[in-house]
């Protein structure tokens, strides 16, 4: 794949350094040519100074065969005025914009661009592990209909396994957390004490899921 960055920052250029190392094509766009330091010596790909939504910097970066486009530079239009070009004017097939501003990331990806809110992630990750009771999104999708939210799990679930959880719940669980670890389940496995299940939720269906995972289990079922 050759992937276009726009924004050498710390996220930048820690994204260009995990895809270089994988052996994809990179090509790293920022405004400040100091900024390419951050990259270092062992970083493969190319550098290009210049600002992301202008089209001569954008084609000295291949942008017409790029696979893949990420905007994050520290600002918001920036970030999606280039996004929006990689997607509606280049092809380019899979986009995403970094966003600080939470509000203006649910109308980005309502017109198809996946974003990364920055700030509202880590304040969700905070709060998850200073509330844990708290009800926290941790994904959802574009068009605002499924989330998968944390559903914190009474003690009376363990030893129990998460078929049994998503016939009491009406829902099925995404993912979970053990020993901070993530995987997979399936409906044979078995709530550990410590475990973090994440299930698939809508916006009327996630207070019953979350009462009925943290309330004891009733009927002996």
């Amino acid at each position: 794949m050759h992937v276009v960055i726009m924004g050498c920052g710390r996220l930048g250029s820690t994204l260009a350094h995990s895809l270089d190392a994988r052996g994809h094509s990179v090509a790293v766009i920022d405004q400040n040519a100091d900024a390419f330091r951050r990259l270092g010596a062992e970083f493969t790909g190319i550098t290009v100074t210049g600002v992301g939504f202008d089209r001569d910097v954008l084609h000295a970066a291949g942008i017409e065969r790029a696979d893949a486009f990420a905007a994050v530079s520290s600002g918001d239009n920036s970030n999606i005025i280039s996004a929006r070009l990689a997607r509606e004017t280049y092809g380019v097939s899979r986009v995403v914009a970094r966003i600080y501003d939470a509000r203006r990331a649910l109308v980005y990806e309502r017109l198809g661009i996946p974003t990364v809110a920055t700030i509202r992630w880590a304040a969700d990750r905070m709060v998850r592990h200073l509330v844990p009771e708290g009800t926290v999104e941790v994904f959802r999708d574009p068009t605002s209909a499924i989330s998968i939210v944390e559903a914190p799990v009474h003690r009376d679930w363990v030893g129990r396994t998460l078929q049994s959880l998503e016939e009491a719940t009406g829902a099925r669980v995404a993912y979970l957390m053990r020993f901070g670890i993530g995987s997979l389940a399936t409906p044979s496995t078995v709530v550990q004490d410590g475990d973090q299940v994440f299930m698939l939720v809508t916006d009327d269906t996630v207070e019953p899921v979350l009462e009925i995972a943290s309330s004891a289990v009733q009927g002996g079922h």
